[in-house]
């Protein structure tokens, strides 16, 4: 997979923020203390696309990358006819390794296809 076309898009919510600072919910105890980022994903792309990729554009060591593949939310019109209200994407929570430099959310390039 073109490397380039891996990350999409930084994931800006409450918990991605929490995490971000080194903050730990409780489904994330492992992580604990460490700074988690939550990146949007191609939906082809794996684990190792996503490491080597920040290694190769951001210059971040990366110790850990978790794959979550979020389901659409569907609405029923009735008469058979469903409508989405939000599609289905994927996203990885990475860890960076402590001796790594922080990861500069601005410097992301959304790149449209």
């Amino acid at each position: 997979m073109d490397l380039s076309r891996v990350i999409i898009a930084p994931v800006v919510t409450e918990k991605a923020e929490r995490l971000k600072a080194g903050g730990s919910p409780a489904s994330a105890k492992a992580t604990a203390g460490r700074h988690v980022y939550t990146l949007r994903v191609a939906p082809t792309a794996t684990k190792i696309d996503v490491k080597n990729a920040l290694k190769i554009f951001y210059d971040v060591d990366v110790t850990q990358v978790r794959i979550i593949k979020t389901q659409a939310k569907r609405r029923n019109l009735g008469a058979g006819k469903i409508m989405e209200k939000r599609h289905s994407f994927k996203k990885a929570m990475v860890t960076l390794s402590e001796k790594s430099k922080a990861l500069d959310i601005s410097a992301f390039q959304v790149i449209s296809s």
